[in-house]
């Protein structure tokens, strides 16, 4: 015989919800478009809008049962574009089978353009319920909840590591260059670059850990120095030749914890370049310990280039061999 459910984990695995979300103002960043980290906050809002009407908002599960709610994996494809004063239609669909620990959401994000609802994205949102030893808890999780409850999210992957790393802020990163030596060991000869940075305490939640958003914010933000290292910084190629990098398509995985104040090391990595079109690049995160590299998270992230037509109404542009060169050609990376 199946075990009961308590009322409030059979409403958050079987019923699914609709709420409407406007996205926040922050990430209307080229005209009036919003731009992909943001598209993915609204799939992490509609699953916590999921958790509240199902009777276990997040801060009840944690002060309550000892419970953090952490995204470990969001999985997001992108169509329409959505503006900065839309109001999207979110709906999330349990997606929980037999046997899994970690609770499964698929989210579709609408939108009315000229008087039909179009769909603008589509994500899968995995969740994990962490167990936190620094808070008592009142009572025990909810009959059912307890398999979606770990201990850690994850034991990522030990490398080991012959470089010694230099102390925070004793290395410099230039175009195509990094005196940083872990960085330098990571690299190689693959076409990728580095970034070392102190995760700060605005990235992380629970008083200890990176949340799935401060890795969103990562992604972009090395995509970023990436295009700028390569010689396409996004204002001089906007303002040159009127291109703005698009996204369609995105995936990051926490595969260990990272703490609030630690060193990561990300490695963003040339994958493949289609037709001059589209380029997708995998970035992979790193914390040293006790003398190893340990793999925190991995993602993935498509790019193309967009032309403005008119306020707000883009084209897709077809890369030229310049452009696909930089993309394509590694630096040298120096320890």
């Amino acid at each position: 015989m199946a075990p009961t459910l308590d009322p409030a984990v059979t409403a958050l695995l079987e019923t699914p919800t609709t709420v409407h979300l406007r996205p926040l103002f922050e990430g209307n960043n080229i005209s009036f478009a919003i731009g992909f980290k943001h598209i993915n906050y609204l799939a992490e809002r509609a699953v916590l809008e999921h958790f509240r009407a199902a009777g276990l908002p997040a801060g009840e599960l944690y002060r309550r049962h000892g419970l953090g709610f952490d995204v470990v994996d969001i999985h997001s494809r992108l169509g329409a574009l959505l503006a900065v004063d839309d109001e999207a239609e979110a709906v999330v669909t349990p997606a929980v089978k037999d046997g899994d620990d970690q609770l499964r959401f698929k989210v579709e994000l609408f939108v009315q353009r000229d008087g039909a609802r179009l769909k603008c994205a589509g994500s899968t949102v995995k969740v994990v319920l962490r167990v936190d030893d620094h808070i008592r808890a009142e009572e025990p999780a909810p009959a059912g909840l307890e398999r979606f409850a770990a201990a850690r999210l994850g034991t990522g992957e030990r490398l080991e590591l012959a470089a010694v790393p230099k102390p925070y802020g004793e290395f410099t990163a230039g175009r195509g260059t990094s005196t940083d030596p872990v960085l330098a060991e990571l690299i190689g000869e693959s076409n990728a670059f580095g970034w070392r940075w102190r995760m700060p305490y605005f990235y992380c939640h629970f008083n200890d850990r990176v949340q799935m958003s401060g890795f969103l914010r990562l992604m972009e933000e090395v995509e970023d120095l990436f295009l700028a290292d390569r010689g396409l910084a996004i204002k001089e190629v906007l303002d040159g030749r009127g291109w703005i990098p698009v996204v369609t398509q995105s995936r990051i995985q926490l595969l260990d914890e990272t703490v609030m104040e630690e060193e990561l090391y990300t490695v963003y990595t040339v994958e493949s370049i289609f037709k001059s079109l589209l380029y997708t690049n995998r970035m992979d995160c790193y914390v040293v310990r006790d003398g190893e590299l340990v793999k925190t998270a991995t993602g993935t992230i498509t790019h193309g280039y967009l032309h403005e037509t008119a306020p707000n109404q883009w084209e897709m542009v077809s890369m030229d061999e310049a452009t696909v060169d930089a993309l394509s050609t590694p630096r040298k990376v120096e320890s």
